[in-house]
């Protein structure tokens, strides 16, 4: 039988001393065979696991409503379908994305959400060209534009603007907030022009403009998003009017947010750079946009990236070198020297800002990082909005993101601007930091 062939962990004693265990372990197998008959969805969930728990474990575990949400979270993360159409080079964001609304139904109303992202994209793209124009101070968008913080303030309220108006949005956590902003119960006089629609609603994270210090000098920055599904039983209650009584409430309502990187739906960025690229991932691989200005089009250029395994490229910021773990120190030093496990020398390549380093590591390879060192022991990369997000890209191109002793994506956020260390890039480059933390 295949349900037996797919659970060979059910084993059944010989001894006549464990008939009790025996009735048992019937009991589990004819549950399974039920939930199989009921539920095709369920044997896809199992059979993505690499080494599969015994059902005795579970119950070990707790109830069976314990088995029930280790299996939501598995069907959850199911990879999206494509087609040939998503594979093609040259068809457009809007094309792409009604395509894979046609064949994964349930991610329709991401579509509406990566169409923001894609407009903002657009108008980022735009004010940062001309924000060095002497005429950058009368662009009627609202407000002046100036280099650094500026930009970045204008950016964040252009990105929230874009996504508040299309109605698939839960609650927007972004690094030019001090909180997560709870569009759902927010009953603010401006917000009652906006409509939301009795569907499933997300939680959209992100850094506004990464590396926005370096605008003034033309170096590329970028935009980092992240998408998690939002939980709506999360609400407020009316009488909940003095702020002391309703902190609990807005914890819990906030707490959508606090989500490991698990549990990303998608992921992307936006570089800004000699041309603009919008790079992302739905679970199912990586795939990266240029945008066409002649058409005003994101059009795609590499479908189904995939980091190369190994390189000799490193991209830190080596000044602070003295100060990193021991690990982590002697892992770069051995690299310099040609003494590491790939024998090659590597070469030193960074830019100061994260987005574009990223970028250029998924694309040759190499590895990344941003290391703890004894001035910023807890990291300096914000893990909610820019670390969990670009740590998902990086791994759906094959690739590997630690913090050198946890994988990124497994990290629960305890606040919404925490920090982490990262080390990300080449799958067996990031290995062997790993491995030298474990070993030190």
């Amino acid at each position: 039988l295949i349900p037996c062939q797919a659970r060979s962990d059910i084993s059944f004693p010989s001894s006549r001393a464990k008939t009790k265990k025996m009735g048992l372990s019937i009991l589990a197998f004819a549950f399974l065979l039920a939930v199989e008959w009921c539920s095709p969805s369920v044997v896809v969930a199992f059979s993505t696991m690499k080494n599969p728990p015994s059902f005795t474990t579970y119950m070990k575990r707790g109830t069976v409503t314990t088995t029930s949400s280790m299996l939501h979270s598995l069907v959850k993360t199911k990879a999206p379908v494509f087609d040939e159409v998503c594979e093609t080079t040259g068809v457009t964001l809007t094309r792409f994305m009604s395509e894979v609304s046609l064949l994964n139904p349930e991610l329709k109303e991401l579509t509406t959400l990566f169409g923001a992202i894609d407009t903002a994209c657009k108008a980022t793209s735009n004010i940062l060209k001309r924000s060095q124009l002497p005429s950058s101070q009368t662009l009627e968008y609202g407000g002046s534009v100036n280099p650094g913080d500026d930009a970045k303030t204008f950016i964040n309220d252009i990105l929230k603007r874009a996504l508040r108006f299309t109605g698939k949005l839960g609650v927007l956590a972004s690094q030019g907030d001090d909180m997560p902003i709870d569009f759902v119960y927010n009953e603010d006089e401006d917000d009652t022009d906006i409509l939301f629609d009795e569907s499933e609603k997300y939680v959209v994270v992100f850094d506004p403009l990464d590396g926005s210090s370096n605008v003034e000098s033309g170096i590329p920055c970028g935009i980092v998003v992240g998408f998690y599904e939002h939980d709506a039983a999360c609400a407020i209650a009316e009488d909940c009017l003095d702020d002391d009584e309703c902190t609990q409430m807005e914890a819990q309502c906030l707490a959508n947010t606090l989500q490991p990187g698990t549990n990303l739906v998608a992921a992307a960025y936006c570089l800004f750079s000699s041309s603009t690229f919008l790079t992302l991932t739905l679970g199912n691989g990586v795939y990266i946009f240029t945008l066409d200005e002649q058409i005003g089009e994101f059009v795609l250029s590499k479908p189904q990236v995939q980091i190369p395994e190994s390189s000799n490229i490193c991209s830190f910021n080596e000044a602070r070198i003295k100060k990193w773990d021991e690990p982590m120190r002697k892992t770069l030093l051995s690299w310099r020297e040609g003494k590491g496990r790939s024998g090659k020398k590597f070469t030193s390549r960074y830019v100061g800002s994260m987005v574009a380093d990223i970028h250029r590591t998924l694309l040759y390879g190499g590895v990344f990082g941003s290391p703890a060192d004894t001035e910023r022991p807890d990291g300096k990369m914000h893990l909610l909005y820019e670390a969990a997000p670009m740590s998902y890209i990086i791994e759906q191109a094959g690739g590997l993101s630690t913090t050198g002793e946890k994988r990124v994506m497994e990290i629960i956020p305890q606040v919404v601007h925490q920090r982490i260390p990262v080390i990300m890039g080449s799958k067996n480059d990031v290995q062997e930091v790993m491995d030298a933390y474990a070993s030190a």
